[in-house]
């Protein structure tokens, strides 16, 4: 069996497949402290290939997934932005992550969360998506309410501890 994984430009960023290259920069980001609130535990090389496999895996087995974000003229990992979706999580989320402090306060995972939205909505026809975000994860909240998303208190969540955002209806960003 064969996936086709789009490539989606923003105005700054190439949003693409994950590689095998694109394992040590994962795993430089999981052993800082600024990964906290997308881990559990310590993470070894061995999770964060897990990681790594998961996130290109669910592309094959959902059709949707997440992207590595690059800039344009640069294939050096930032981040990844996208769908995911494990088996056991009530709803399909809306994620992302930046995988350096250098990147940070640049508007690339509100650029890359919106693109990624666009993609879930208008190509995998979702009707609603939802960002699960740590209660302590301020930046993340940020970038939730700067997408228009609003605290749904009703919704269940992935994890016991997290908020659920939940994204604007494709109407409603027409």
């Amino acid at each position: 069996m064969s996936v086709t994984i789009p490539t989606i430009e923003t105005e700054r960023l190439i949003m693409r497949a994950p590689k095998f290259e694109d394992f040590e920069p994962l795993s430089a980001f999981y052993a800082q402290e600024r990964s906290k609130y997308v881990r559990e535990g310590k993470m070894t090389p061995d999770k964060c290939w897990r990681v790594l496999a998961h996130v290109a895996g669910q592309w094959m087995l959902r059709g949707y997934g997440m992207f590595v974000l690059t800039l344009k003229g640069n294939d050096v990992p930032l981040g990844a932005a996208g769908a995911f979706h494990p088996i056991e999580w009530p709803e399909r989320e809306l994620g992302w992550s930046l995988w350096s402090a250098d990147h940070e306060g640049h508007g690339y995972i509100a650029e890359a969360a919106i693109a990624c939205r666009a993609y879930a909505y208008n190509n995998c026809k979702w009707t609603t998506a939802v960002s699960y975000i740590d209660p302590e994860n301020t930046a993340s909240i940020k970038v939730a309410e700067r997408l228009g998303c609003v605290l749904d208190k009703s919704a269940k969540s992935a994890y016991e501890s997290c908020l659920v955002y939940r994204h604007p209806a494709p109407e409603a960003l027409q």
